[in-house]
């Protein structure tokens, strides 16, 4: 964008540097201005609307309290001692100090500091030249980074504090940090400020026409656009690989998808997506579809397609999700192949509720899932991701309150949550891209997937959050269901555990700890990149590499170090180890001829 504005509107070698911040027309900018403003008030109206109709309650107090106790206990630990406050204060004042020196050098010489601050590697927010050349922009930088790595330091050294609460606390000056950038505002942004000079303030009355159509879309709640959402229909350029829903229950739609070779494997392969998420991460496009590939590979692939739950659905809790989802799955595979033995894969948290399925099947003697594949599950949550920042004994009791209210939580709760684990790359650009330049994010089929959030069921949700990351009862042999206390150790079918070495959510070591629960053969596979990337991660691609090695026990670094790195994709690891099992092959399966429509079923189109 620098580079175009600079075509538009080239400098004479005489004018000055500063001459690109002024605006050029400032009759044009005055009018501009009163247009923003008549577009602030639209924002204004959209989200007071529904506040007024009593259709929205705020409870950002409960989050903005939970970071005040937090914050507290941690200034309380600086403070208790005037030593400590005295040498913490004199950091940053010497930061500071060598900051305003780097600049001041700047100035009389026109090159850089040997001691100035500078961003981490890969830090895309300034990159723009002039953060450089420009000595009041350079001093907005390293005062930034200064103050910023001030903080997190503070956290970091805070003697005392328990894991919780320095988790937290990191978390949040991450996420304060993050939001006060300079680059996220247009008078301390050098591009910002010249691109708003140089449209005379066009670019503010499109950035705020579209932070109010977000808030419109968001219901009185801003629903930050990452992509351009236009451009994906379900069913006809993403998930379109051909199926029949089968199948359907209160909770579930069971789909069947069409067989892509004259034989396939005996043993069908049953899917459990999360129900965070909608099931068609797996089948993005055709170049991306785990499910379409698998279908390639022989197998006769049926997929769990959650419900898009409401108050109809608030009481459903684990129970339901395996009696109506995996064991409703079981029984239509059943039906439709007259097969009994099936390979079972799980995805995060439907790997989890597999997991806990799996164990409760043991003791009623249910025996059809022969082998299981978690992708990034977690089992034991001692090791859990940025998410338990969110859990604790208050914030779940908050949150239970808040869902007995409808029955559910909304799904846009849990798609800010997610996107706060990497607000860096999913909140902030996105947020000077859209309202700052006034420029429409492009279209980007895992974004659309991300912003087509689900809502939660009340019952469902609790038990996840105690029972998992509060509790941790699965992995301690203290989970209770259908009336059973259920034992990891006794899913004796061989596993294969797949983790993600860059996982916020389900992170490796975590995933790599739950494998000495189960009580079969264990296969750990770690592959590179994060919680989705790693996962769908095609071989035509040839993209990332995934790690092998002995039997997942011990210490996690120790594996790292001894494994064997592969480059690529995964998958035909996995399908290897599939036929390593059984590679009994049946003439392909005709999709049955009466069935309840089209893949990918009508669940999925439901959104919040």
């Amino acid at each position: 964008m620098p580079k175009m504005i600079e075509r538009e509107a080239p400098q004479d070698e005489d004018r000055s540097p500063a001459e690109q911040y002024v605006i050029k027309d400032p009759e044009q900018f005055a009018l501009n201005v009163a247009k923003m403003i008549e577009e602030a008030g639209k924002a204004a109206s959209a989200w007071s609307a529904p506040r007024e109709r009593g259709e929205v309650r705020d409870s950002v107090a409960e989050p903005v309290t939970d970071m005040v106790k937090t914050f507290s206990k941690l200034t309380e630990y600086w403070l208790s001692d005037p030593g400590r406050a005295l040498e913490a204060q004199t950091r940053l004042f010497a930061g500071y100090l060598n900051a305003w020196g780097a600049a001041i050098h700047r100035v009389n010489s026109g090159k850089e500091a040997e001691d100035s601050i500078r961003p981490e590697k890969g830090d895309k927010r300034f990159l723009d030249p002039e953060w450089g050349k420009n000595a009041f922009f350079d001093f907005l930088k390293q005062a930034y980074l200064v103050t910023s790595r001030w903080a997190s330091d503070l956290v970091e050294h805070a003697e005392g504090l328990d894991e919780h609460t320095k988790h937290k606390a990191s978390f949040y000056v991450k996420q304060l940090a993050n939001a006060v950038s300079p680059s996220n505002f247009i008078l301390t942004n050098p591009e910002l400020f010249r691109e708003t000079a140089a449209s005379n303030g066009e670019n503010l009355v499109r950035g705020m026409r579209m932070f109010a159509e977000d808030i419109a879309a968001g219901h009185g709640d801003l629903k930050l656009r990452q992509a351009d959402y236009s451009r994906f229909k379900i069913g006809e350029n993403i998930a379109v690989t051909p199926g029949k829903v089968v199948a359907r229950s209160a909770l579930a739609e069971i789909i069947q998808y069409a067989p892509s070779t004259k034989t396939v494997l005996k043993r069908p392969l049953l899917i459990c997506p999360p129900w965070i998420n909608k099931f068609y991460i797996l089948d993005l496009n055709p170049e991306k579809s785990f499910i379409r590939w698998a279908a390639e590979q022989g197998h006769t692939v049926f997929v769990i397609s959650w419900v898009n739950p409401d108050e109809r659905h608030g009481r459903k809790g684990w129970d339901d999700y395996i009696r109506e989802g995996v064991q409703f799955a079981l029984d239509t595979i059943e039906k439709t192949t007259g097969e009994r033995e099936v390979n079972a894969i799980g995805y995060c948290v439907g790997g989890t509720l597999l997991a806990a399925a799996l164990a409760l099947f043991a003791q009623e003697g249910e025996t059809r899932i022969r082998s299981a594949t978690f992708f990034t599950t977690q089992v034991d949550f001692v090791h859990a991701g940025d998410l338990k920042v969110f859990v604790d004994e208050d914030q779940v009791a908050a949150l239970e309150r808040s869902m007995n209210e409808k029955g559910y939580l909304d799904g846009t709760k849990m798609a800010t949550a997610f996107n706060m684990l990497r607000s860096g790359d999913l909140i902030w650009p996105y947020v000077v891209n859209n309202y700052m330049r006034g420029k429409a994010p492009l279209p980007f089929d895992l974004l659309y997937w991300n912003a087509d959030s689900t809502r939660m069921a009340a019952a469902n949700h609790s038990f996840y959050l105690r029972n998992c990351y509060l509790e941790n009862n699965l992995s301690r042999g203290r989970m209770k269901l259908a009336g059973k206390t259920l034992s990891l150790g006794d899913v004796t079918i061989p596993v294969y555990n797949l983790a993600t070495r860059d996982d916020h959510i389900a992170p490796a070591r975590s995933v790599f700890i739950g494998c000495r629960f189960f009580g079969g053969p264990t296969e750990y596979v770690m592959s590179g990149s994060g919680h989705i990337a790693g996962v769908v991660n095609p071989v035509a691609a040839g993209k990332y590499q995934y790690w092998t090695g002995d039997r997942p026990e011990g210490d996690f670094d120790a594996w790292v170090r001894g494994a064997t790195e592969h480059p690529g994709s995964w998958w035909p690891h996995w399908q290897q180890w599939i036929e390593d099992k059984d590679n009994t092959r049946v003439a392909a399966r005709k999709l049955p001829a009466r069935t309840l429509g089209d893949a990918p079923g009508s669940y999925v189109q439901v959104r919040v």
